[in-house]
């Protein structure tokens, strides 16, 4: 019986990993660029991390988490990675090293979902965080600079969702009000909105059901009820996030899935590309109260994080040159040792070498010429006793379909010569 891999979670073969390259390079130069440093923390957490920080009452931690126990602890694969970044910073005390921090991370992150296109039981993010700045500019920064990231690797199409949840405060009175409104209405809820009308009715805004949504006409929005410090702080986004020239649109209704959002909320959406009904590539927003409500000082925090496959099926093939590559095909086991040898050198001179070593076992020219071809060989340096004896290299150029004899100490040379010209990958010889 053939062995499959887990319903949800997909390999990522050769050909495919180039587009995943593009984009992750992209994404760390951005983040850097914007003073972002890598952090990277463990795959699996304490199950009680997840818990506190995005909320037993959210789909997450009911229903999705992989958790297990072993040697007596209580573990899950991180579903998410703001947790375990804030379990970092506080665990390791940045806060005293430095005002303020920014990180970003890349990886995977596992829920028990329903597989869907563009959405997997082993999914990837990119996200970032910031520590210890609590101003509305900031969030406008990181909300433009995901619009110019997405810009950059050619998705155009994008819609900006922004919203306030309000901070300790405000959040509490808007519940208050929602749950007023609802409870009228209780028998025409969903299931589910039912249940979240007592434990988390924020929760109830972000559903998809006809049901739900009709009992929601005429709610009352959380920007009605902000005042004070939580006004002020919306307000001044808007104007920073307009200064900018950030396109974005005010939606009231917008939540995420987990419980640890205050204040700014937002969400990145696309049409482009093949993304689907599953258009949200993007989001965040702030999150003031978790560090220390995981055992830190108060110190204000903001992230967002991507998806990955999401990113991938929007965005346009990316216009990338094969880097280039040299095959050496030896002819016979002598051969084959010399072509270790020069192999090395060219490695040492910077250059991408794949040796066919099954010519040390009779593999003819055709052959291992025919794989230089299919793994996208710019040259391919043939080397047999009649080399050898020579002291030459017969060089073929794949891709102008040319060949030539060197001297085998102007190899190197020869081979970085080709390569700083330039020009297309394989060939046919």
């Amino acid at each position: 019986m053939t062995v499959r891999a887990v319903k949800g979670m997909n390999d990522i073969l050769p050909a495919e990993v180039g587009r995943w390259h593009h984009l992750e390079q992209h994404f760390r130069s951005m983040a850097e660029k914007h003073g972002y440093a890598e952090v990277r923390t463990p795959v699996v957490e304490p199950t009680g991390l997840f818990v506190r920080s995005i909320g037993e009452a959210t789909d997450i931690v009911e229903k999705e988490m992989y958790s297990f126990e072993r040697h007596g602890d209580a573990l899950t694969l991180r579903p998410e990675g703001t947790a375990g970044a804030v379990r970092a910073y506080v665990e390791h005390h940045v806060h005293t090293q430095e005002p303020v921090t920014r990180w970003y991370y890349m990886g995977p992150m596992f829920r028990g979902e329903r597989p869907a296109r563009g959405r997997y039981r082993q999914f990837y993010q990119l996200g970032c965080e910031i520590y210890g700045d609590a101003g509305p500019a900031a969030d406008a920064e990181m909300i433009d600079m995901l619009v110019q990231f997405f810009r950059s690797i050619g998705i155009a199409d994008l819609e900006v969702l922004v919203n306030s949840l309000g901070g300790a405060q405000t959040r509490p009175r808007y519940r208050e009000a929602l749950r007023e409104h609802l409870l009228p209405r209780r028998d025409l809820l969903s299931d589910d909105s039912k249940r979240r009308l007592d434990t988390n009715p924020l929760r109830i805004l972000d559903s998809k059901d006809e049901r739900d949504i009709a009992a929601l006409d005429g709610a009352p929005s959380i920007t009605e009820v902000l005042d004070g410090d939580d006004l002020a702080h919306w307000s001044q986004l808007q104007q920073d996030l307009d200064l900018l020239g950030t396109p974005y649109r005010k939606e009231p209704k917008l939540v995420r899935g987990l419980d640890y959002y205050t204040r700014t909320l937002f969400e990145i959406r696309t049409s482009a590309g093949e993304v689907g009904a599953q258009n949200a590539i993007g989001g965040g927003g702030r999150y003031d109260g978790l560090v220390q409500e995981l055992g830190g000082p108060s110190v204000p925090a903001i992230g967002f994080a991507l998806g990955v496959e999401r990113i991938l099926l929007a965005m346009p093939e990316p216009d990338v040159e094969p880097p280039f590559l040299c095959a050496i095909a030896p002819i016979g086991a002598r051969a084959a040792g010399q072509a270790l040898i020069l192999a090395r050198e060219l490695r040492a001179g910077g250059l991408r070498v794949d040796v066919d070593t099954r010519g040390a076992a009779g593999a003819s020219v055709k052959a291992m010429l025919r794989r230089a071809n299919a793994i996208h060989a710019r040259v391919c340096l043939v080397l047999g006793d009649s080399e050898l004896d020579a002291g030459q290299v017969q060089i073929k150029d794949l891709a102008a379909r040319t060949q030539t004899v060197v001297p085998r100490a102007d190899v190197v040379q020869h081979v970085l010569s080709l390569q700083a010209q330039g020009g297309p990958s394989g060939g046919h010889a």
